[in-house]
């Protein structure tokens, strides 16, 4: 997969949990909670993969 291709899953699945985000804080839907606790910890560790992958080639290059 290519590294904007990485970048834009990690967009693509914050804006998917807008929705959830909504019920969970505008109309007390429990569940969605969940939903975006789940959501917010697949976006740490893609955003944290993508970091150690431009980490890493940062260091290549030097």
């Amino acid at each position: 997969m290519a590294k904007i291709e990485k970048f834009n899953e990690l967009k693509d699945l914050i804006n998917g949990l807008e929705a959830d985000a909504d019920k969970f804080y505008n109309k007390s839907n429990s569940a969605a909670g969940t939903r975006v606790r789940k959501g917010l910890q697949d976006v740490k560790n893609l955003a944290q993969e993508i970091r150690l992958e431009i980490q890493a080639a940062k260091n290549k290059e030097a």
